[in-house]
């Protein structure tokens, strides 16, 4: 349905805040179009001053609704169009972003704002939205949030739904914070671990150590995925939370050299190995692939106590190769192309740990050409005159 006519709307003055009144058609649940009020503010009297410049603001707010091609849109709740996107969009997903987005969902996005109608989530509005989340979750959880949110309104937004999405640019976000170090082994840790572990927990751990691997590629893999002609392994697939889904993405889904090291336990695990339906190379006795968090907790945990190295998961075996790799002379497009990474400063930005001696080696080369006042002959401190 076209617009009756081209309409200016009313401004109005409550309080110090102007407010706009203006008439939209609507689209209800059962495809009847309805005619209703809006009034939404458009700003204070210290940001306009007069009512003319309200009236410009609430111009840009008519300019869709004036608009030649305007069609009357749909309107809806947040928790309401929620339901519809869970069964239409986040079904399609990956069960580990599935159960992620849905307790940003439950958790932060329904409570706060899921009472609101989609066309009232302007910046406003997200922006309280942020300044919560910012008192109880840290910046990378306010980001994945945001992102939920996003693709929420997006999607609402592309169905012909009257919203606003989400622009970062335009919101204020908390200051990112200390940075935690990630756990990372030395290489004596990782050689005291693969030294006492035995299989399958032994091949697993080598996985993540020798090649780079991700705990999910890890208990993702099948026997058919090793090469034994060739000596290389096939990444196609992972697993998550005992389900077998697919890798982080496409660039993660390669091929890898495998060590003669690790092509021997391989073939010596295999006398043990019993078939399954999945063909996993690791497999419970429920015939379905470990979970990553029982595997840390039960088998790698209690080899760190044992060695008194402090407590981290597989993650800290793919730091640690990503670390020897680079020190051992290999180049960062080398990393980049083991660890599969899409951009090459994913990987020097954040799996390249320098070691102790490395990094004090180069920082007392730099040091002495610098300053040359280091300790003599006999060991007797240098001044310069």
């Amino acid at each position: 349905m076209a617009r009756r006519r081209y309409q200016c709307g009313c401004v109005i003055l409550k309080g110090q805040v102007w407010y706009g009144k203006y008439r939209d058609d609507v689209v209800e649940q059962d495809g009847t179009v309805r005619r209703v009020q809006r009034r939404t503010p458009l700003g204070t009297k210290e940001e306009y001053p007069t009512k003319r410049l309200a009236e410009r603001k609430l111009e840009q707010i008519l300019c869709r609704i004036n608009a030649v091609e305007y069609r009357p849109g749909r309107v809806a709740t947040l928790a309401e169009f929620a339901e519809r996107w869970k069964v239409e969009i986040l079904t399609k997903g990956k069960d580990s972003s599935q159960g992620a987005d849905k307790s940003h969902l439950t958790r932060h996005i329904l409570p706060y704002l899921g009472k609101l109608r989609l066309d009232a989530i302007g910046v406003e509005n997200q922006q309280t939205f942020v300044t919560h989340l910012a008192d109880e979750v840290s910046y990378k959880s306010v980001l994945n949030i945001l992102s939920t949110l996003s693709s929420i309104l997006d999607t609402a937004k592309n169905w012909g739904y009257v919203c606003e999405g989400v622009d970062q640019h335009k919101l204020v976000l908390p200051g990112r914070g200390i940075k935690k170090e990630a756990a990372c082994f030395n290489a004596e840790q990782v050689r005291n671990i693969l030294q006492i572990a035995e299989d399958p927990w032994r091949l697993m751990f080598a996985h993540a150590a020798l090649l780079g691997l991700r705990a999910g590629e890890i208990l993702g893999l099948r026997v058919e995925d090793v090469d034994p002609q060739t000596r290389t392994l096939n990444i196609r697939q992972g697993a998550w939370r005992g389900k077998v889904q697919t890798v982080k993405n496409t660039a993660s889904e390669n091929t890898l050299p495998i060590p003669a090291v690790l092509d021997g336990w391989f073939h010596e695990y295999l006398r043990m190995w019993k078939p399954n339906p999945l063909g996993l190379l690791f497999c419970n006795r429920n015939c379905r692939p470990y979970t990553s968090q029982k595997v840390v907790e039960y088998q790698l945990w209690p080899l760190l106590d044992a060695l008194k190295i402090k407590r981290a998961g597989f993650h800290a075996f793919r730091h640690a190769h990503t670390t020897l790799l680079l020190e051992g002379g290999a180049s960062p497009k080398v990393a980049q192309r083991q660890l599969r990474h899409s951009d090459p400063r994913v990987t020097l930005g954040i799996y390249a740990h320098l070691v102790e001696g490395t990094h004090r080696e180069a920082v007392e080369k730099l040091a002495s050409f610098l300053v040359p006042s280091g300790p003599n002959e006999e060991g007797v401190p240098l001044r310069i005159q």
